[in-house]
């Protein structure tokens, strides 16, 4: 399994996911949407196997690969690594001979060779699901919820129910956590979600033991089956102390293609029967995504030139993009909540609307993780995402939020897994910050 950001959240799975984790579910934090005709077999079509790869097949794309970290990677130095030197040991395994499987391993290893976080390798399967993800056609076996590992204190906390999945009618929320399945812990030695335990085909059982923030564990007892769609975006309203109404909408994640239509919805919706005289927009677990859809979220809140990219070569590309006021959200005062699972364009899009003054931000220090990642597809339906160029903004461009990472307005913080969002003092403090004069 893979452990740098392309899965955005670090150890995040959609549980029990039929034969697969969801790991390979995230689409790269910071890039560009892939290209169509860069995978063109579906995932489900292709399974575990790979179709035969000839070992010149393999040196082909090896070769290529190499040659464009060496010519278009962000860091000339090639972030510390002996890149010529890499280069030699991982031709070496390749003309050794390897089977498809081991082949696809051995060039992601090689990219992580690059210590950048992000800079990773896609086996065709993997590709096809990552364009079915950004297409918003989720489709997967499993209970439906979206979790993290906690592994000081031993359990899987939720981050979000999928509408209308079995754990949504078992009476699952967000904040809630999985403390064993079937009878065994759900984290491995590790510190991992024993994958072991929860996967499973459709129509099968799993026993939970399941604690809400604040009282005794519980034991559950849901039946896996399909889920389909795209991410959700969570919404609810909230009421300050002085009684005004302020939307609250979690983002997990800027992979999906519908995550921007979904947030004007819920806009929409929340401002009837009156307007809102706010919003929290929650990113503490926004694990980032494509450019297209930070975009289509941005739009809604400011307009302009935001801000720009620069590669190695110091070539700028400007990052704009066109207003569009639903329900008044162009002037709608704005909380952005953040924290250290903040990542990517999930930073980004904090950090922006910080630079514009549309928001006030509440929370802890991302980490600094905004390098770009630009797509490369190769013959056999394979993907690379290299770290490609990296974002200043517009106001403050002498801020280096790769390094320094995105700095709250308010320094709050909270543990997901411990509160609920009635009792989230990060919450209560950006309710409270709305009925400020």
């Amino acid at each position: 399994m893979k452990n740098r950001l392309y899965f955005g959240f670090l150890a995040i799975v959609i549980f029990s996911i039929g034969c697969q984790t969801l790991s390979r579910w995230m689409a790269p934090p910071l890039a560009l949407p892939p290209p169509a005709q860069t995978a063109t077999v579906r995932a489900s079509q292709i399974g575990t196997s790979t179709l035969p790869l000839p070992t010149a097949k393999q040196l082909s794309i090896f070769e290529e690969l190499w040659q464009i970290v060496r010519e278009e990677y962000l860091y000339p130095d090639y972030n510390g690594a002996d890149w010529d030197a890499i280069g030699v040991e991982y031709r070496q395994r390749v003309q050794a001979g390897l089977t498809p499987e081991a082949f696809y391993q051995a060039m992601d290893e090689m990219l992580a060779e690059l210590n950048d976080d992000h800079s990773v390798f896609l086996s065709p399967a993997e590709a096809a699901e990552e364009d079915a993800v950004f297409a918003g056609e989720t489709n997967y076996v499993g209970i439906g919820v979206l979790t993290r590992e906690v592994p000081e204190r031993q359990r899987a906390t939720i981050i979000l129910v999928f509408p209308n999945s079995p754990a949504a009618e078992a009476g699952l929320q967000s904040h809630d956590n999985i403390l064993s399945v079937n009878g065994q812990a759900v984290l491995d030695e590790a510190g991992l979600l024993r994958t072991d335990l929860v996967l499973g085909p459709a129509g099968t059982a799993l026993e939970l033991v399941v604690q809400s923030p604040g009282q005794s564990p519980r034991t559950l007892t849901i039946v896996r089956r399909a889920i389909q769609g795209p991410l959700p975006v969570p919404y609810t309203l909230l009421n300050t102390p002085n009684g005004k109404r302020i939307g609250y909408l979690l983002l997990t994640s800027l992979a999906d293609l519908t995550i921007d239509d979904q947030v004007e919805e819920a806009l929409r919706e929340m401002s009837q029967p009156s307007p809102l005289d706010g919003l929290i927009l929650d990113n503490r677990q926004n694990s980032g995504g494509h450019e297209t859809v930070a975009r289509g979220v941005l739009s809604l809140f400011t307009k302009g030139r935001l801000g720009y990219f620069t590669n190695r070569h110091q070539e700028r590309r400007w990052f704009e993009v066109r207003g569009k006021n639903v329900a008044g959200s162009a002037n709608l005062p704005l909380v952005v909540l953040i924290g250290k699972d903040t990542v990517s364009f999930g930073e980004i899009l904090s950090g922006i609307l910080q630079d514009q003054k549309r928001a006030y931000l509440i929370g802890t220090p991302t980490e600094g993780n905004i390098e770009f990642l630009r797509s490369y597809g190769f013959g056999d339906g394979s993907r690379a995402w290299i770290a490609h160029a990296t974002f200043y903004p517009i106001n403050n461009s002498q801020q280096d939020w790769e390094k320094n990472g995105i700095q709250p307005d308010l320094v709050i913080s909270s543990n997901w897994d411990e509160v609920t969002l009635a009792t989230d003092p990060v919450i209560q403090a950006a309710l409270e910050y709305f009925d400020q004069p």
